[in-house]
């Protein structure tokens, strides 16, 4: 009888289905575990004052994954979640110009790895893709 839900912030990730091409991003069942995953169901899911993502039990509690909003982005249809996406992570590099593997939810100037070239390269994948799909939300955001 035991269960938990839970999703990382790792690709692959069921957050991730849809940008591995797995499901479509309109999969009514994929909408509602993504949703779940973005929310309190989620023990990995956290919110603060720096940002909301999803962490996981690699880093610990209240630990965001930028990659976790990277891959929300390249998940996403909605200019509104992309940009909130993008601000969060041009918002939580404690001025370094780096993106890290976390954040402290409260705090991006708490982080773990200066240096994260997983998260930084797929960054660079959902520039490029909004670049050549929709320039206009990277004149609005960044």
């Amino acid at each position: 009888g035991n269960a938990i839900f839970m999703d990382d912030a790792n690709v692959p990730s069921l957050s991730g289905l849809a940008y591995l091409g797995c499901v479509a991003q309109s999969d009514p069942l994929w909408q509602r575990t993504q949703a779940a995953a973005w929310g309190p169901d989620n023990p990995y899911f956290f919110k603060g004052q720096a940002g909301e993502g999803i962490g996981g039990p690699h880093a610990g509690l209240r630990q965001i994954w930028p990659m976790s909003l990277i891959v929300r982005a390249l998940s996403s249809d909605d200019p509104a979640v992309i940009r909130a996406c993008l601000k969060t992570v041009r918002e939580t590099d404690a001025d370094t110009g780096f993106i890290h593997e976390t954040f402290d939810q409260d705090d991006a100037r708490k982080f773990t790895r200066a240096w994260f070239a997983w998260a930084n390269g797929l960054f660079g994948e959902l520039i490029v893709r909004l670049a050549n799909t929709r320039p206009a939300l990277l004149e609005d955001t960044l």
